[in-house]
């Protein structure tokens, strides 16, 4: 019967060691690069189901919902970075498009409306390349 040599159990112990290290490592590296990049996460989807409880109000009828000022606060909750902000104005932009009967100054005093300062402008006609 043949007996490992000390030197190769001991690299064998090394290797195994090292295996054990590296896959909780890159575990934790892949939950890093999901928080240390929220802005990819946006979607229109998001921002349309955030704001579609403010429609209502939009085309005059009621004051902004209780509902209507969550998805507005959401809002703001996606727009952290400069490409979200952009990302979310496209949206809103796009959005208020699709609405003929909009009122384009209800849609610009929603957010003071709700008691939230949102960095997007509500608007048609807005250059969303231009938010910072």
């Amino acid at each position: 019967m043949l007996k490992p040599s000390t030197k190769h159990t001991l690299k064998l112990q090394k290797n195994t060691r090292m295996k054990g290290c590296v896959i909780p490592m890159i575990a934790i590296l892949a939950v890093f690069s999901l928080v240390v990049k929220p802005g990819r996460a946006v979607t229109c989807g998001q921002v349309d189901a955030a704001l579609a409880p403010c429609i209502s109000y939009l085309t005059g009828h009621e004051g902004p919902s209780p509902p209507c000022c969550a998805g507005v606060k959401a809002v703001k909750g996606m727009a952290q970075t400069t490409d979200d902000k952009r990302a979310c104005c496209g949206c809103v932009k796009a959005a208020a498009n699709r609405y003929a009967d909009l009122k384009d100054e209800m849609a610009q005093g929603l957010p003071a409306k709700c008691g939230v300062q949102l960095d997007i402008p509500v608007s048609r006609t807005v250059d969303c390349n231009k938010i910072n």
